[in-house]
């Protein structure tokens, strides 16, 4: 108790040696740092525990940087031994925020002496999370699951899964093992995040080219939507009064993309005509019933994809004669054109097509998927890339084809997929004997990056 008044005054004095060189009276402190005059007289006798919200009132106030006094503040958050959850946990994300880890650890340790405030480290690392601060939330999460007893609990499936989606960047390899941690937990969650965790399991798997795993998550999160779109509409019928569901997305996003990602997992195993089936399932959304204003315009969203998608999957079978259909069908929608510029390069590598026309009449839009930092688009950019080398390579045109390969190369070295990295190299070695100095120097910097 002695060590705490120590601090709680050496806190204090500080406060009012800074208000003192500042020539401050209490009213003009008040007035600068927008606290009650009354409440701030209180917090300097020690009458009243110090937030962290005026801690920085008081910062500004006098020219301080952030963080001012935060190494005092530690035993402001404990009264007689015991934690006050309304000063640590903003004190704690303020800290995160800002980058004390210093203060952290020493707050976590003392908070840790009772398993019981593991509570308090899982809301802090909720409003990091909910605050976009997914970065600063992984440490937080990471200790909820070291100090958690049960493993049950749902906060305990909860923080694996904010670790899984804290965690997704470019490194195809991180990423991977992001999905490893999770996938034991995802049916622990609740229904709600079962159905957002699903759909990031697909789509990470997407990017990863897992497509037996990206089936398997599809095929979950359809049965799942559908489960759930029943139970919303029993609830409705009821006309009991329930919690609406909470998730990222509208419900029936969930339900079309179940259909969706499952075609795309058969497309890129090549099992167009299979994958072609499951566009019915998402073309017409609007016999569902629980849609609203969002909800319409996810639904027209899914309709222009079935059309794209009905228009890749003919390409892809071979179907040349819908080329000039697609084409309008770009036109009107341009969101669409780097899926589509994809689908005809892998069409014309596939089939032989000449499409230099296309390709002339997209150039600025085919430069601009150099401008993609989302790793599905980068995957996307990847591929184009490797079939337009295929597609190069079989009219002859080596120099184009190793200019491909080395931006192939580079691309696979963004993702850190290892992969796809290897298939461009196994491309370049073969013709390598074509390779001039440049294409050499550049084909041994990312070389060199890839294996650092």
């Amino acid at each position: 108790m002695r060590l705490q008044e120590t601090l709680q005054r050496s806190l204090r004095s500080e406060i009012e040696m800074n208000q003192k060189q500042n020539g401050y009276t209490l009213s003009k402190l008040s007035k600068l740092s927008g606290i009650n005059h009354g409440h701030l007289s209180d917090m300097l006798r020690g009458n009243r525990p110090v937030t962290i919200k005026q801690l920085d009132a008081l910062a500004k106030a006098f020219g301080q940087p952030d963080g001012w006094l935060y190494e005092m503040y530690t035993e402001e958050c404990f009264v007689n031994e015991r934690v006050s959850r309304p000063r640590v946990i903003p004190y704690l994300v303020r800290c995160a925020e800002i980058g004390l880890h210093e203060c952290i650890q020493q707050t976590v340790s003392k908070l840790l002496d009772d398993r019981k405030n593991v509570s308090i480290l899982f809301s802090v690392a909720e409003q990091l999370f909910e605050k976009g601060k997914h970065k600063e939330s992984v440490i937080f999460y990471k200790l909820v699951i070291e100090n958690e007893k049960d493993s049950h609990t749902e906060r305990f499936a909860i923080s694996h899964y904010r670790l899984f989606r804290a965690s997704q960047g470019s490194d195809a390899e991180e990423n991977w093992e992001a999905v490893i941690r999770f996938k034991a937990y995802r049916n622990r969650l609740s229904e709600n995040y079962q159905l957002d965790g699903l759909l990031q399991l697909s789509t990470v798997c997407f990017v990863l080219q897992r497509w037996g795993e990206m089936e398997r998550y599809a095929d979950e999160l359809r049965s799942l939507a559908i489960r759930v779109y029943d139970d919303e509409l029993r609830k409705r019928k009821s006309k009991k009064e329930c919690d609406p569901l909470k998730t990222e997305r509208h419900l029936v996003v969930y339900y079309g993309q179940g259909f969706l990602l499952k075609g795309a997992a058969l497309q890129m195993q090549g099992q167009y005509a299979e994958a072609k089936k499951y566009v019915q399932g998402y073309s017409d959304l609007g016999w569902f019933q629980l849609l609203d204003d969002i909800g319409l315009k996810e639904v027209e969203k899914f309709r222009i994809w079935a059309k794209a998608n009905l228009y890749t999957y003919s390409l892809l079978m071979g179907e040349i004669t819908v080329l000039p259909e697609y084409l309008e069908f770009l036109s009107n929608h341009p969101v669409e054109i780097p899926a589509g510029m994809l689908t005809m390069m892998e069409a014309a590598s596939k089939y032989d097509i000449d499409i230099e026309n296309i390709l002339e009449q997209y150039s600025k839009e085919i430069e601009r998927f150099f401008e993609f930092k989302e790793p599905v688009n980068i995957g996307r950019h990847y591929n184009f890339r490797y079939h337009k080398t295929v597609y190069e390579l079989k009219r002859g045109r080596i120099h184009k084809a190793l200019e491909e390969i080395l931006t192939s190369l580079n691309l696979a070295d963004q993702l850190k997929n290892h992969q796809a990295f290897k298939r461009s190299a196994a491309l370049f070695w073969a013709h390598r004997h074509h390779a001039s100095q440049h294409h050499e120097r550049i084909y041994q910097e990312i070389m060199g990056r890839f294996t650092e």
